[in-house]
């Protein structure tokens, strides 16, 4: 079982193990080894988003990669997703990303792409473990001054070129769009983007300062972009993550929609145009039981994966579809990305409503969602829910009464310390009631 790397990279807080110093060169080590021992060469294209740790995790990681024998080049502030497409692109061993995507600025991680611009397997990431291990028992130290190879602005515009391309002939048909780009890695690419898209482009938190990424804004917060498209009488807008590999939306009269409807809207589009592979689309576990329905008056048939963007496109290559994603907002698009990618979507999304002549809201007007409740409960350890009878009880209790009128769905976040209790039900009373005694017998057991 891996000890470091969860379901999107390895991540904590900044300065504090996984995260500290030693630890971060003896990443840069054991992947360098691991890239040389498998390609024969290592070249690594490292990124970053805007977190104030940011640069210095990037530095050290560069010293250790850098004595394992990797050349690194740097693309400075730049999206995850635009680092998987530029390693993929551009020849790379291997994509690094430093960010934690929607964490709290404190908090910082390191991501990493293979060749193919797709996120290692899980047996690579065991491997690398073992090597990191190896590195740090031996005493290594990292250096106490490193650098960052010098940046390179010219990986951020063949990305911006390689969007643009994407979806030729796009135009926001003088429409006012707002985009919130959460402090984050956005910040860099977004304003480029959208400079010449015949419409007014409002681009709101994209003034980063070390300490504001994700903080009262971007998709944690899509109800401010919301707000914000109802204040400016605008017909979308566009929120992302801290890293943008996510992308939620807000309609023409300020509500929020999200990767579910993001899914709905993009699939039928697709069958439209004869390209949804196998009528079927990816989600996770989380998806309200409305887009399934919804898929399903369309002929479209849905699959779940476990939560988390990598499992999806697991999924996506065992099946073959065209489309999968989650309702946190990671979209992916088979054949024109590797991994979740916010501004893509945010992009399709435009060119679906400008190809229709459609609003958002008309385009997602008949998708019923199931009242749906999501309890976080912080825990110490992440023990097997089985091994604890309350929380078994509990459980089977919500599972018995719901029947076939809702879901159950418990399980321990891959990114922070939380247990998730998430409850769909007709009845939103029902679902509260089952959704906190849930909770609260896993607060009793693990809580904090």
């Amino acid at each position: 079982m891996k000890k470091l790397f969860g379901t999107d990279g390895i991540r904590g807080v900044a300065g504090k193990p996984p995260l500290d110093l030693p630890t971060v060169y003896a990443v840069g080590v054991a992947v360098a080894e691991s890239l040389r021992s498998a390609n024969g060469q290592a070249r690594v294209l490292l990124g970053m988003d805007t977190r104030e740790s940011s640069e210095s995790i990037a530095a050290t990681l560069t010293a250790g990669l850098t004595e394992g024998g990797a050349s690194v080049a740097n693309a400075g502030v730049i999206t995850t997703p635009a680092v998987a497409y530029l390693a993929r692109t551009h020849g790379f061993s291997a994509g690094a990303v430093i960010s934690a995507s929607h964490n709290p600025w404190e908090d910082n991680g390191i991501k990493l792409f293979g060749p193919d611009g797709y996120k290692l397997p899980d047996a690579t990431e065991l491997e690398i473990e073992g090597e990191i291990f190896r590195q740090l028992a031996t005493g290594s130290q990292a250096p106490q001054y490193a650098l960052a190879p010098e940046i390179d602005d010219s990986f951020r515009t063949d990305y911006v070129q390689f969007l643009l391309e994407a979806v030729p002939g796009l135009s926001l048909d003088n429409r006012r769009i707002v985009i919130d780009c959460a402090n984050g890695a956005a910040s860099a690419v977004a304003p480029q983007l959208f400079v010449d898209l015949h419409g007014e482009v409002i681009v709101t938190h994209a003034s980063p300062d070390g300490r504001n990424i994700n903080t009262g804004c971007g998709a944690l917060h899509p109800e401010v972009v919301a707000a914000e498209v109802s204040q400016q009488g605008a017909a979308l807008g566009i929120t992302l993550d801290g890293d943008a590999d996510r992308c939620l939306l807000a309609d023409e009269h300020g509500r929020v929609v999200n990767g579910d409807a993001i899914l709905l809207l993009a699939a039928r589009d697709l069958q439209a145009r004869g390209l949804l592979a196998r009528g079927t689309v990816i989600a996770t576990t989380m998806s309200n039981m409305g887009l399934e329905a919804a898929l399903k008056r369309s002929g479209i048939s849905m699959v779940r994966a476990p939560v988390g963007d990598k499992y999806v496109l697991e999924q996506m290559r065992a099946t073959g579809a065209a489309i999968g994603g989650e309702q946190s907002g990671h979209i992916i698009f088979a054949g024109r990305s590797t991994t979740g990618d916010g501004l893509l979507t945010a992009l399709l999304v435009l060119d679906i409503m400008h190809r229709t002549g459609k609003s958002l809201a008309g385009l997602t007007a008949d998708l019923q969602v199931f009242p749906q409740m999501i309890v976080n409960v912080r825990v110490r350890e992440r023990r097997p829910l089985e091994s604890m009878p309350a929380v078994v009880e509990a459980i089977r209790a919500a599972e018995t009464e719901l029947a076939d009128s809702g879901r159950v769905v418990i399980r321990y976040s891959g990114t922070e310390p939380l247990a998730r209790v998430m409850i769909e039900a007709e009845r939103e009373q029902l679902m509260r009631a089952h959704a906190n005694c849930i909770a609260e017998a896993i607060r009793a057991e693990l809580g904090v």
